[in-house]
């Protein structure tokens, strides 16, 4: 008799201890069995019921349809799913989703855990947790808001700065190019009235030719400001940075593209030239290469833009250190256009960057062509026309 006390005693403290930490516990605690004939029960509901569900532990376990009548519609079909492929696989049931709680007419998220075992007659049995979650998935959605109002200032702050470089161009372009123009013009009526004075004519020689550099170093920062090659359309403009890029550091960049014209919203192909120049630049200080290849490609959905260099390649974790601000803003133009931007190691070293820009709706295929590989030649204006070489994924 003392042991069947003993027994009996270790029993209620076991029990206690289990109904302390249940409790105790944030949420809800149960048991929830799906039988083989498809009918579901749940054996165990701890207090916390009735504060999660506003449903009383006694009312679902007498009727446990009236959880699944909790959840909104849309969610249903996954909680349905991810319960026929944990009892399927006993594998952990985790499932988050929505449901309504009529007398207080509030939606609540809520989050499942529960582990699987199977029962001698064919049933699964689950003991989990279920949690309120309203409160991460609200903060989640505000997260989500900010980022995409942060994306959307940055999108606007890009335009901006686009129209504002295209004003500054055009007067620069205008006012000080005909300005200059014009000094030029009274420097040769000048010159040739000073024929008698070798002096003088000298320093007007120089004035002259110091007219032209400064015409010269108009035209440079007005298409730096905004090159009006992008009135020809983005092929055409990334071929002439291409061959820019060949001329000033005597890097070959090949041009792949299997069309003669992409046609884009002009945000568009100002955002993907601007991400070319900076990827340009970044291989031309830090890269080492020795060879540059770009391939542009227009799909049915969207453009890719990939530039690959054989240099020395950048350390994964240096690619975005917060300093790094040449990617960080080709990324920032991508995603402000619904697209995404990467960079990765070359297959026999170097980077790899590529873009990916949604197409607009507006914007039409541009002709199409047999594929071509341009490979600039800027000292000569030539371009060779070749078939391009096979994808294999290696691009030398």
């Amino acid at each position: 008799m003392s042991e069947r006390h003993e027994a009996a005693r270790a029993l209620r403290s076991s029990e206690a201890r289990f109904h302390a930490i249940v409790s105790n516990t944030p949420g809800l605690v149960y048991q929830f069995v799906l039988q083989s004939d498809g009918a579901i029960r749940f054996p165990y509901l701890s207090e916390g019921c009735q504060a999660l569900l506003g449903i009383g532990a006694e009312q679902l376990q007498v009727d446990a349809s009236r959880f699944l009548a909790l959840i909104i519609a849309d969610d249903r079909d996954s909680h349905t799913a991810s319960m026929m492929a944990s009892a399927a696989d006993k594998t952990s049931w985790n499932w988050e989703g929505r449901i309504w709680i009529e007398q207080w007419k509030d939606i609540k998220w809520i989050n499942l855990r529960a582990t699987p075992r199977a029962l001698a007659d064919g049933s699964v049995q689950w003991e989990g947790i279920m949690t309120n979650i309203t409160q991460s998935k609200l903060e989640e959605e505000e997260v989500k808001r900010s980022r995409a109002q942060l994306a959307e200032l940055s999108a606007h702050v890009e335009t901006v700065k686009e129209q504002e470089r295209m004003r500054i161009a055009r007067e620069i372009h205008d006012d000080l190019g005909g300005n200059l123009t014009a000094i030029k013009m009274a420097l040769a009526l000048l010159a040739r009235r000073l024929t008698g004075d070798a002096n003088l004519v000298e320093k007007a020689d120089y004035l002259d030719s110091l007219v032209d550099r400064t015409i010269e170093s108009v035209h440079r920062i007005s298409g730096d400001l905004r090159p009006s090659i992008l009135d020809f359309g983005l092929v055409a403009a990334i071929e002439w940075q291409a061959g820019e890029f060949e001329k000033q550091l005597g890097i070959p960049c090949e041009v792949v593209t299997s069309r003669t014209d992409i046609k884009l919203d002009p945000d568009q192909a100002t955002a993907l030239f601007r991400i070319f120049q900076e990827a340009l630049t970044n291989i031309g200080k830090h890269a080492k290469a020795s060879r540059v290849r770009v391939d542009l490609v227009r799909g049915a959905r969207n453009v890719q833009l990939q530039i690959a260099d054989n240099g020395c390649g950048m350390a994964s974790e240096d690619r975005m250190k917060p300093k790094s601000f040449g990617i960080r803003g080709m990324v920032e133009r991508a995603s402000a256009l619904g697209g995404d931007l990467s960079v990765t190691a070359g297959r026999d070293g170097g980077s790899v960057i590529a873009v990916r820009v949604p197409l607009a709706a507006s914007p039409r295929a541009g002709k199409r062509s047999a594929g071509r590989t341009i490979r600039a030649k800027p000292a000569d204006g030539s371009a060779s026309l070749t078939k391009p070489p096979p994808q294999s994924g290696n691009l030398f």
